[in-house]
């Protein structure tokens, strides 16, 4: 059973830093992509920044340069170091992740996905 587990989050002034955590349980070793995503109220969910198990990332532009999604294996547990933040970051966000048998060429994109973290509020005042 594949869990995703999120901490982090919290309430920071533009321009602050705030790290999201996410850690994976029941995950075993295979391809696979895992990501974050970011949803305000009536909008739908939007796709942040990607992990790929190549090592490849993807980043949506409103972000590129001031987020950065990395992994720690022995942890399990995926990051999303947040710098530089606006009030337009504001938003749940959510950590997600799909798993592919070995091998697997994966797309850079976790959707549709199909595990998803429970969710964490960022909100960035000006």
């Amino acid at each position: 059973q594949v869990q995703l587990v999120e901490s982090g989050g919290g309430s920071v002034q533009a321009g602050g830093s705030l790290r999201l955590s996410c850690t994976i349980f029941g995950y075993t070793h295979s391809s696979y992509c895992m990501g974050w995503f970011r949803q305000v109220p009536g909008k739908e969910r939007a796709e942040v920044a990607t992990l790929l198990s190549n090592g490849g990332t993807r980043y949506a532009d409103s972000v590129k340069g001031r987020f950065t999604i990395s992994k720690d294996n022995a942890k399990n547990t995926l990051y999303l170091q947040m710098n530089s933040l606006k009030p337009e970051d504001t938003a749940m966000y959510y950590c997600a992740a799909n798993f592919y048998p070995r091998g697997t060429t994966v797309l850079p994109t976790c959707l549709p996905t199909n595990y998803w973290g429970q969710g964490t509020q960022v909100t960035v005042s000006s």
